[in-house]
């Protein structure tokens, strides 16, 4: 968002030790963590944080076996493990150089692998706990490492164990006492990929720019090529000239070409989707227009119930993309995007916070739905 205070102190530890020795002593010292990835899922207060940041900058993709037989007829499976500093897109883009199914519907999503499945993150019909095998986190509360499992990470939409254990009742509630920082913290992601250079397309929109139907199969590398050129006209991939700034240098497998890269665009300047899609009960999903879109979802207690689009109901409770709360406001709509709200240059973080309170209020007063935020809140609050 490129908003936010100072931090006291910045700690980039370079090996398994020094990251775990970062972490240990952050609490030890009783000092406020955030650990993060990217940065790019994250509103941060305009105050200073007196804390310890932390950013892992382990970045190793291993292969841990021979593709593995399965039954007759399918494309084996692989393992492969990165470290929790990895960027995100450097291993989706690793991942279809091998030959490795799974991911690349996820291509240009900011940020890294140890954030990747705190917020499992999803798009174009693909969510990252459908191909992870297991995480090896640091257990900050019995000071040990662990293996979580699938059925300990609980994942569902947008939510997972690791994101659950910074907040007393769900997203955006009360802190714990780990906040900013969950519980665990991630070490290493070791997923179950497949190995085939095709893959189904799972979402009408991707198979639109492919030209086929939902559920053909099509060649990864291809695939990932019409995501990023679907992220880029929605305005949400990365701005490669915030690697110009020295704290973000060397964060990427290969350093970008910055005076051959498209020239500055504030749309890139936001958090992706600002707010959750909702899941609602069929009774609120009875009521809403009927051109509204609709999916079948299961809640958080695990029954039937139906997800609409955060997006569409912005856009039809009246804000359309640009839309700024004033004529002169640093803060707006994406241009080309109504889930995603932007710094247009010189925003502090107070003004994408009241930008985000009179979206959520409007769309509350036209269809009685309070969106959620996606992003971690530091120090700032919507209520």
């Amino acid at each position: 968002m490129g908003v936010g205070g100072r931090i006291t102190e910045f700690v980039e530890p370079d090996s398994r030790p020094g990251f775990l020795e970062a972490i240990i002593m952050a609490d030890v010292m009783g000092k406020p963590l955030c650990v993060i990835g990217g940065g790019s899922n994250m509103l941060v207060s305009d105050d200073d944080f007196d804390g310890v940041v932390i950013r892992d900058a382990r970045r190793q993709i291993s292969v841990l076996d021979e593709a593995a037989p399965v039954e007759e007829g399918a494309a084996p499976l692989t393992h492969v493990s990165a470290t929790a500093g990895v960027h995100w897109d450097d291993f989706v883009d690793y991942c279809v150089r091998m030959g490795l199914a799974g991911v690349e519907a996820l291509s240009g999503i900011p940020g890294t692998v140890g954030a990747s499945v705190v917020q499992n993150i999803g798009a174009y019909g693909q969510e990252v706990s459908s191909v992870v095998s297991h995480v090896e986190v640091w257990d900050r509360e019995t000071k040990t490492v662990r293996t979580l499992g699938l059925e300990e990470l609980d994942f569902s939409y947008r939510h997972s164990v690791l994101k659950d254990s910074m907040y007393e009742a769900g997203a955006h509630s009360a802190p714990t006492k780990y906040f900013p920082s969950p519980r665990y913290i991630v070490l290493e992601v070791t997923f179950t990929l497949t190995h085939s250079s095709m893959n189904t397309v799972q979402m009408g929109q991707l198979a639109r720019a492919l030209n086929v139907e939902v559920g053909e199969s099509f060649d990864i590398a291809q695939i990932r090529t019409a995501v990023l050129n679907i992220r880029a006209s929605k305005g949400v991939v990365e701005d490669l000239h915030r690697y110009a700034n020295p704290w973000m240098a060397h964060t990427l497998e290969s350093e970008p070409d910055l005076n051959a890269a498209p020239q500055e665009d504030r749309d890139k300047y936001s958090c992706g989707s600002f707010f959750m899609n909702p899941i609602i009960s069929k009774n609120q999903a009875e009521k809403l227009p009927q051109d509204a879109p609709c999916f079948a979802a299961i809640d958080a207690s695990g029954n039937p119930a139906v997800k609409t689009s955060a997006a569409w109901l912005i856009q039809h409770a009246g804000f359309e993309p640009g839309y700024r709360i004033h004529a002169d406001s640093q803060a707006s709509l994406s241009t080309k995007h109504t889930l995603v709200l932007t710094n247009r240059g010189g925003a502090q973080t107070s003004d994408i916070v009241e930008l985000a309170r009179v979206i959520r209020e409007g769309v509350r007063e036209t269809y009685g739905i309070t969106l959620v935020p996606e992003p971690v809140f530091i120090g700032v609050e919507l209520d």
